[in-house]
């Protein structure tokens, strides 16, 4: 097979640069506004409740494009990701 030099991008890794990108900046703005951001966002993702995200800096409709569950599955795979690597470092 010949190497055409095309490059192929995932749209699953440009769906999580997304996740994180959101969070991300919700996350700067629940801090900007003294929030504590952990808190205001395990509030959002056990309710489902919109009004635990600040409507500062586009915060709120920003969390509101991404689903729940989406936010559950990048927090437990970056979770999960960090602490394969520190075990790998520790070996």
């Amino acid at each position: 097979m010949v190497d055409s030099g095309t490059v192929f991008y995932s749209k699953l890794n440009d769906r999580e640069r997304l996740i994180r990108g959101i969070l991300n900046d919700v996350y700067k703005a629940l801090s900007e506004k003294g929030y504590n951001p952990i808190s205001q966002l395990v509030g959002y993702v056990m309710s489902g409740d919109p009004t635990y995200i600040t409507n500062h800096n586009g915060a709120r409709s920003m969390i509101t494009r991404i689903e729940r569950d989406e936010i559950v599955e990048e927090l437990f795979n970056s979770y999960i990701s960090s602490q394969m690597k520190s075990k790998e470092g520790n070996s």
